[in-house]
């Protein structure tokens, strides 16, 4: 299969303008032409291997991003947002999304905002709050990658490493020590509602019993990162310029554990261990002394500029399927985009299968393939009385580079057979599903008299 050229012209536009070159001195950087970088601008030209190597190199620019990188789901994402009922009279097809996408990233990525935003476009019957959608793009604006946070976390966790003993025991040390904050481990009856509590006054970081040991090392990290990591967070988050509090909070929320789960796996040790172990999920766990999640999490953000991970993607589910966590990262997935999920994807397999790790190789509609990994987790301290909260977690990466993986060996990718799944029901338009709950959105019932198919929905097709 060719690969697929690269137009990029707004974003190599706008790295010029923000270094305030004009196009001769851009082009003179890059050791091209001045007309070729008009034409590249201008979406006349795509970009070639080197000149992506030279923007990464002389303007600090994430190759990762050309090409829309403000369209959340990206090219996938897009696609499925004008596949929209209210464009059908239109009939955008895809080579014409792309080319939007490739010359005019900002404005497909204001019709995105747009689209999102609008309440017609709550197809799947849940709405996504506000504050948390403000957050998500605030999230996939940086792909999950904040570089300032991975430096500071690796320089204090090379620090705390020279200090020795144990993480957890070094970090309640320097709580100690420099801060003036014990660590309690208190009863779950006197916390039942609450995993951590600072209290500034008492001067104690008090947690609740019921935290696994590495919960307890993520907690305690946590709270460093509120001290230590301050002045970044508060630079990320005004960045951000959010219109409600809330979603301020929650972005700072988000930016504490992130720099929780790079103090516990330091990015360049981290990534040298998921090249050693072919991002072996449960050995990673083990060697850093993290939970599945945390790895998980963590693997969506290896995108340092000359250090990259794979592009990975994070979703967690409840039992009905409702997602509470779902990090893109430079993935691009349109897996994690949409509240709904396909019930023939693995993920849902993980919560009859506790403690294992459920691998499978995927196919969309379109004929892009994933492989994902998906295990059951319990929440955190969730081993008291009641019903226990459980959720599946699940990492996926593009099949075409998921070669390395450890659990994709022996695996023809792109050849053997893979799980045909859709975005849900509502978004999906393959025909005879059994397992099918709603028909498609734009697509017509069809009733035949005295026919009954294996799916309760006949529809028309293309």
């Amino acid at each position: 299969m060719a690969e697929r050229r690269v137009f990029a012209g707004a974003a190599v536009r706008r790295a010029r303008r923000e270094a305030g070159m004009t196009q001769a001195a851009m082009a003179e950087t890059l050791e091209i032409s001045p007309s070729y970088l008009n034409l590249i601008e201008h979406g006349q030209r795509p970009l070639s291997a080197t000149v992506i190597v030279r923007l990464a190199e002389r303007f600090d620019f994430d190759a990762a991003k050309l090409g829309g990188e403000e369209v959340p789901g990206g090219l996938a994402g897009l696609r499925r947002r004008l596949a929209d009922p209210r464009f059908a009279d239109l009939g955008i097809g895809a080579q014409e999304a792309e080319e939007w996408l490739q010359t005019a990233s900002a404005t497909a990525a204001a019709f995105a905002r747009l689209f999102d935003a609008a309440p017609e476009a709550r197809t799947e019957g849940v709405d996504e709050a506000p504050e948390v959608a403000a957050v998500r793009r605030a999230i996939e604006k940086w792909r999950n990658h904040f570089a300032d946070l991975d430096a500071r976390a690796e320089e204090l966790a090379d620090e705390l490493r020279l200090a020795g003993g144990d993480l957890y025991g070094t970090i309640s040390e320097r709580l100690r020590t420099r801060h003036q904050l014990g660590i309690r481990i208190l009863p779950s009856d006197v916390m039942p509602d609450r995993l951590r509590w600072l209290d500034w006054h008492a001067r104690q970081l008090m947690l609740n019993e019921l935290l696994r040991p590495a919960s307890r090392t993520f907690q305690a990290a946590a709270t460093l990162a509120q001290i230590e990591a301050k002045a970044e967070i508060d630079a990320l988050v005004a960045g951000a310029e959010f219109a409600e509090n809330a979603a301020a909070r929650m972005f700072e929320r988000h930016l504490i554990q992130y720099f929780a789960a790079a103090l516990m796996m330091p990015y360049s040790r981290f990534l040298r261990a998921c090249d050693a172990t072919g991002y072996d999920l449960l050995l990673l766990q083990r060697r850093f002394g993290a939970g599945y999640e945390q790895v998980a999490h963590r693997l969506t953000t290896l995108q340092r500029v000359g250090a990259r991970g794979l592009p990975f993607f994070m979703l967690r589910i409840d039992r009905a399927g409702q997602g509470s966590k779902r990090y893109a990262g430079a993935s691009q997935s349109p897996l994690v985009d949409g509240d709904a999920r396909c019930p023939l994807w693995g993920v849902h397999e993980a919560f009859a299968r506790p403690g294992e790790v459920v691998a499978d190789l995927v196919e969309l509609e379109d004929g892009t393939r994933w492989f994902t990994q998906s295990r059951s987790v319990a929440a955190p301290g969730a081993t008291g009385s009641g019903t226990p909260a459980r959720f599946a977690v699940c990492v996926g990466v593009d099949a075409k580079v998921a070669a390395p993986l450890i659990a994709a060996r022996g695996i023809d990718l792109m050849r053997s057979p893979a799980t045909p799944i859709g975005l849900g029901c509502r978004r999906c338009t393959r025909t005879g599903c059994i397992q099918r709950s709603m028909p498609p959105l734009a697509r017509p019932l069809r009733f035949r008299e005295g026919e009954r198919g294996v799916s309760a929905f006949d529809f028309a097709g293309d």
